[in-house]
């Protein structure tokens, strides 16, 4: 199996939005209406309420594929919201003595404002995906039928939304399609998208392509042409008026649990930076150099999300060798020193990853990332093992409070890594993260029987 890199949509262009609609809100507030009040009490308190009401009411959610009368009824739903909330302001805030009138202006000023900004950027990068080939994302179908033919006629007569469709295949026999060659193709084209018609495959056939798409990180969606996928608890999105399901849900993927998470971790990592690393790392630091020469951190290339690379931070705890890129420390391991034997034994060495939560490139909880060296080879003989860089990996995660952190002595040990990791990501909520973080302190303080 080939692993690729997929693509990506633009990660810039959500905080973009934020950023250029709260500077609205505020800017016209503090220059034009709202004369002789606190800017620093209106910023936080209006911005932050704007934040929630924005994560409640899905406003940012416009995908390439939303349509413009959606982006309107999402306007409407935000103004009238954003009305009472000015209002209950002015309320609480009596001192500021805002005029209803004044309040009605601004709102609305704010929202044409914001309206001609969202259309603006909806219509530029369409004018960008059509025109410049940016932005995009390749497609390809599985199944030849009335219902996946308007799929490839939406893709192929509609640029701006940034689709390249590269193949639709015809089945005309179930039992003598080839999916090995389709898979190929799809390695060849980097197809970012599969679309699979329900009632065209054999159960048999679908899950081998879901078994391909996880294991590859594409993503696959499935056209409703068969009754019995009514009943399944799936995903709706339409393209244009063609219903479209995805498989699988990932609870972290929505708005106001991505905030949360983040939320947390910033807080999380900071407190453990500001109060514990900020007095921690000199001590660490003298008893790594007073024993071994070399770096007090040790830097190593890991997968994150959506396979990215990324460079993960611990305390040195081996004396420097050419293999700690490649081989995982074992039992009686001669390369760790006597600190390192402890600050392993105690995870102290990954404290150092909360700069990493704090980068955005890792999460406090999650799959915990591997060497470079271990995806490749664990990619192409672990099924579902990609499925894990749906997410950011963690400091800490679920398989590892449930008997499977350090070395991976046997295939077993990765399987149920893996097993618990893709458990984690389609069951995510915040009191499974609190549940994690408390079993990984105790399992710290008592030392756990794996960490060498």
């Amino acid at each position: 199996m080939s692993i690729q890199k997929p693509g990506r949509y633009s990660i810039y262009l959500r905080p973009i939005s934020y950023f250029i609609d709260l500077g609205l809100i505020n800017i016209l507030a503090y220059l034009f209406y709202f004369k002789g009040f606190s800017p620093i009490i209106f910023f936080v308190v209006i911005s932050s309420a704007w934040v929630i009401l924005s994560i409640y009411s899905r406003f940012y959610e416009v995908y390439r594929y939303t349509r413009e009368v959606t982006i309107i009824t999402l306007i409407g739903r935000q103004l009238f919201m954003f009305t009472l909330l000015i209002f209950a302001f002015s309320g609480w805030y009596s001192q500021f003595d805002f005029l209803p009138r004044t309040i009605l202006e601004y709102v609305l000023v704010v929202f044409l404002l914001i309206t001609i900004s969202k259309f603006t950027i909806y219509y530029l990068l369409q004018k960008y995906r059509s025109a410049l080939g940016g932005n995009f994302r390749n497609t390809i179908i599985l199944g030849k039928n009335k219902q996946t033919l308007a799929l490839e006629k939406f893709f192929t007569q509609n640029p701006e939304y940034g689709y390249i469709h590269k193949k639709t295949f015809n089945v005309k026999d179930r039992e003598s399609f080839d999916l090995e060659s389709c898979f190929r193709l799809m390695n060849e084209e980097r197809i970012d998208e599969i679309y699979c018609s329900i009632s065209e495959l054999s159960n048999n056939q679908i899950l081998r392509v879901i078994d391909y798409a996880d294991n590859n990180l594409k993503i696959l969606k499935f056209l409703p042409d068969n009754k019995d996928i009514y009943s399944k608890k799936l995903r709706y999105e339409y393209y244009d008026y063609i219903p479209i399901l995805s498989l699988r849900n990932i609870p972290i993927e929505e708005p106001v649990n991505k905030f949360l998470k983040r939320a947390f971790d910033i807080l999380f990592a900071s407190f453990v930076i500001v109060f514990i690393l900020s007095w921690l790392t000199p001590i660490i630091a003298i008893l790594i150099k007073l024993e071994s020469k070399g770096p007090v951190f040790f830097k190593q290339s890991r997968n994150g999300f959506n396979y990215t690379e990324f460079d993960c931070y611990k305390f040195r705890s081996m004396t420097p060798n050419d293999d700690a890129h490649l081989f995982q420390a074992t039992r009686g391991d001669n390369r760790v020193t006597k600190v390192g034997k402890f600050i392993r034994k105690t995870s102290i060495d990954e404290l150092p990853q909360f700069f990493n939560v704090l980068f955005g490139d890792m999460s406090v909880v999650g799959p915990r990332p591997h060497m470079v060296s271990h995806t490749n080879i664990y990619a192409k003989k672990i099924d579902k093992f990609m499925v894990r860089h749906f997410v950011k990996p963690g400091i800490t995660g679920l398989a590892q409070i449930s008997g499977f952190r350090g070395e991976v002595e046997t295939d077993k040990d990765i399987i149920g890594r893996v097993r618990y990791d893709i458990f984690y990501i389609e069951n995510w909520s915040v009191l499974l993260d609190l549940k994690i973080i408390v079993k990984t302190f105790i399992s710290a303080v008592k030392g756990d029987e794996k960490a060498y």
